[in-house]
């Protein structure tokens, strides 16, 4: 089984080039979490290729980009190079190489599932200053609409993988064990993508539970979206829904 450092090494391009980006209101509620300054010092944890980084870069705060993988974490320098208030860490959740309370602000964006969560937590609680805050956000599809109901019943047809590393079975009340008792708010943010076919296999391929291309399951999977893109797509494209969901509070010691 493929280690979850690992996992997205031969998916970079994809991600780079598919994956949503967050809404500005989520971005807005980030930053204004930070206690006394309006330009904070975050440690984003997991920061894959920059997604989550380069929206608070641009909302004016200093990032540490913490990303085990070679891969994705080379793609985050690459694109990110311009930021002057970027730096970019070989760490991980547990072991992040960061100062004690050298941080405003921990987060955490579509990367949250793949830690261990005892270990994170008390890294985190290290990191963070007094009144320090967490940030936990996912785009999690909308699979209320038809569309993504269809698309989730073909990954679990199709990608065997799906059902073991799917963050959409994450509750809210096991993520609130996780903060200071009674602390976590949640907030939700529409979001969406507009995909021609192939940026919605683009989209599809970027997923850790996307079989290989080289793999026997792979071609069945293509054409079964074919068929599904067929039904559903209006002028060549469909809508790719999402809610922005944020989880935010403080840590106890």
């Amino acid at each position: 089984m493929t280690d979850s450092r690992d996992r997205f090494s031969d998916r970079v391009g994809d991600y780079v080039r598919y994956r949503p980006g967050y809404p500005a209101e989520l971005v807005a509620a980030v930053i204004g979490a930070a206690e006394n300054t309006a330009s904070p010092t975050i440690a984003d944890i997991g920061s894959g290729t920059g997604i989550f980084s380069r929206l608070l870069l641009d909302a004016g705060a200093r990032v540490f980009g913490v990303e085990p993988n070679a891969a994705m974490r080379a793609a985050a320098e690459q694109g990110l190079q311009a930021f002057p208030g970027f730096t970019s860490i070989d760490g991980s959740a547990e072991a992040t190489g960061l100062g004690d309370a050298s941080v405003d602000l921990v987060t955490a964006a579509q990367a949250f599932h793949w830690f261990n969560n005892r270990r994170a937590r008390r890294e985190f609680v290290r990191i963070l200053k007094p009144g320090g805050r967490l940030a936990l956000a996912w785009n999690r599809r909308r699979v209320e609409e038809p569309f993504q109901q269809a698309y989730d019943a073909l990954l679990r047809e199709y990608s065997p993988e799906y059902e073991r590393v799917n963050h959409l079975s994450l509750e809210d009340a096991e993520l609130g064990e996780f903060f200071a008792p009674g602390e976590m708010t949640v907030a939700n943010f529409d979001n969406w993508q507009t995909l021609d076919f192939d940026g919605l296999l683009g989209r599809l391929r970027s997923a850790s539970y996307c079989p290989p291309e080289n793999s026997s399951a792979y071609r069945p999977l293509v054409a079964a979206l074919e068929r599904l893109f067929a039904r559903h797509a209006e002028n060549g494209e469909i809508r790719f829904a999402y809610d922005s969901r944020l989880y935010l509070g403080p840590l106890d010691a």
